[in-house]
C-alpha cells in the first residue's frame, strides 16, 4: 500500500510503500493526537513524523497492480 504524507513547510512529501493495511495506518495517525507517529515501509525503513507537522495523509488502495495486456 502506498502512503503519502504532507509535512508543514516542506516542499516534498513523504511517500513510501508499506505492508500495513489502510485501517492500520488510519488508526495510527488518528491515535497519535500529539507526539511522534512511527511508520515502517516494505524495505524495513522507519519514519518518525511529528504529528503536529502533518498537513495531510493519502492512503492508497490494497489492490495489486495488473500486469499484461487487456483485450
Amino acid at each position: 500500500m502506498e502512503v503519502r504524507i504532507g509535512i508543514n513547510q516542506s516542499a516534498r512529501e513523504l511517500s513510501f510503500e508499506t505492508d500495513a493495511s489502510a485501517d492500520e495506518i488510519r488508526e495510527l495517525i488518528q491515535a497519535e493526537a500529539e507526539g511522534i507517529v512511527a511508520l515502517t515501509d516494505t524495505k524495513g525503513r522507519h519514519f518518525l513524523v511529528n504529528r503536529a507537522a502533518i498537513t495531510y495523509v493519502e492512503i492508497g488502495t490494497d489492490a495489486a497492480r495488473k500486469v499484461g495486456f487487456v483485450s
